[in-house]
């Protein structure tokens, strides 16, 4: 059988691998990526303020792949045809390559079984002056990093000069998520001035769709810390504070002109404000991938939703926030309407938003997107691998594995300054991801698991696990042994 899956980041990478250790030889896995590069991207934060390189945080997949024996094709994915066509009838996928020595030749590859694990498009146009190359820069990928540092390393040489510089960090769309990557941006930029004894020159500023600082898309948390229950909104507010970095909430970036970013509050209030360094994360969206019928008729609606990302097993029925359930959530992953589609990591529709919804006087919708990077992609992307496995080998799909967010807990490391004797990381795990305020009426998780520490040792494990991590990727010994 083939199975063929559509991206190679934290969730495509796991699935790919997991499916080749189960299925072995006689099986063919396909790995779709239009980069021939993996990149570890929560360390991409400490490229974007020069304390990595871009190799410390990439590897060409050409080499893994081939030991692996997955057959690599270095191309993007333009449109899926689940029926195939007048010629076939096993479903393919149309690529186009973006290989220097194949660019631009397509091919339609058949599958059998498909993962769609395409992650988001960083949807810069949706925010006029966004992104590089116009009046902002980005942490979302290693070159975007990169980038990043160039443009600092101005300001900090501006600052050496004497000159005062404003850095305006956070959301740069009504709708973003990510804001958990923008936090660390903020607070490694805070570090890496007060190291060099330059914050008396720096104004720094967080700007967020959130409804209060520590929403982070997934409604904030209430986290066990030293003994006493604290919020994520007052941990946060501690932590910005500690780092004289103010902070503008309920506002959405509509404009961003050189030095200014047009914004609107969600008291319909239309307000500006002034910076020298932007970093400000974008929308996301699907990747814009087409879907056709066996007679060519489209039928993008049937597998993708409004936003370009795919359909699966969630309720996606709309419904007021106060009758919001986990059970609203995905459990395996599945395509409603072609069985052997799957999507995973960021690619999946979600039924709606952690956070909840809210309109500006004005109409605007400012809240967060619902995060589903990290952590939750990858473990998403094993039980799909171990799913489809378990189909092949048996001839029955039966999803004896299943990773809904309501009932999935989740750790992350959020850097605040890279240093191996005086750095500092918060440590923070939740239970389950998405709130479920039935079995958890006080908290709306399981506190016992729900904590944050913040300290070194924090540093220390996030520097241990992006070496970790990347041994898994490059399928080192006893790779399947490390935890998603």
């Amino acid at each position: 059988m083939k199975i063929v899956v559509l991206g190679a980041g934290i969730s495509g990478h796991t699935a790919a691998a997991f499916l080749k250790k189960k299925l072995g030889k006689k099986h063919d896995v396909i790995v779709v990526s239009p980069s021939q590069y993996y990149q570890w991207i929560p360390s991409n934060i400490w490229v974007g303020v020069g304390r990595m390189t871009v190799d410390q945080v990439r590897f060409k997949l050409e080499k893994v792949y081939r030991r692996w024996g997955i057959v690599f094709k270095q191309a993007k994915a333009t449109a899926i045809y689940p029926e195939g066509d007048e010629n076939t009838n096993m479903g393919f996928v149309d690529i186009e390559y973006t290989a220097a020595d194949k660019k631009g030749q397509t091919e339609k590859v058949e599958y059998d079984f498909l993962v769609n694990a395409t992650g988001p498009k960083l949807n810069f146009e949706a925010t006029e002056g966004l992104g590089p190359g116009k009046k902002t820069v980005s942490v979302c990928s290693y070159d975007h990093a990169a980038h990043a540092w160039e443009e600092l390393e101005k300001s900090i040489k501006l600052m050496q000069e004497g000159k005062k510089q404003r850095f305006l960090i956070g959301t740069g769309h009504p709708m973003a998520t990510c804001q958990g990557a923008a936090f660390e941006y903020a607070l490694n930029i805070a570090f890496e001035l007060k190291r060099r004894k330059l914050s008396h020159l720096a104004e720094i500023t967080w700007i967020s769709n959130e409804f209060e600082v520590g929403d982070f898309g997934m409604g904030g948390a209430f986290v066990k810390r030293g003994g006493y229950i604290t919020s994520t909104k007052v941990f946060t507010e501690s932590v910005f504070a500690e780092n004289n970095i103010k902070w503008i909430k309920r506002a959405g970036v509509k404009k961003v002109e050189q030095g200014v970013a047009h914004y609107e509050t969600l008291d319909g209030e239309e307000k500006t404000t002034e910076f020298d360094f932007a970093m400000l994360i974008p929308g996301f969206a699907g990747q814009g991938i087409k879907a056709y019928n066996k007679t060519g008729e489209e039928i993008t609606s049937t597998l993708f939703a409004a936003n370009g990302f795919m359909k699966v097993d969630a309720d996606y029925n709309p419904k007021p926030f106060e009758e919001w359930s986990i059970k609203d959530w995905p459990q395996t992953y599945q395509n409603p309407t072609y069985s052997n589609i799957y999507a995973a990591g960021i690619a999946f529709a979600p039924p709606h938003s952690i956070s909840k919804p809210m309109k500006s006087v004005n109409g605007t919708a400012i809240f967060p997107a619902p995060p589903r990077t990290g952590m939750p992609s990858g473990v998403i992307g094993k039980i799909i691998a171990q799913n489809i496995a378990h189909a092949v080998k048996t001839g029955k799909i039966e999803h004896k594995h299943t990773a809904s967010m309501g009932r999935m807990g989740a750790a992350c490391i959020v850097s605040a300054g890279y240093s191996l004797t005086n750095g500092l990381g918060a440590t923070m795990t939740v239970s389950p991801v998405v709130p479920d305020w039935e079995k958890y009426p006080d908290w709306g998780r399981n506190i016992k698991s729900t904590v944050g520490e913040i300290g070194l040792a924090g540093h220390w494990i996030k520097l241990f696990l992006h070496y970790m991590f990347l041994h898994k990727a490059k399928g080192y010994p006893f790779w399947w042994l490390l935890p998603e």
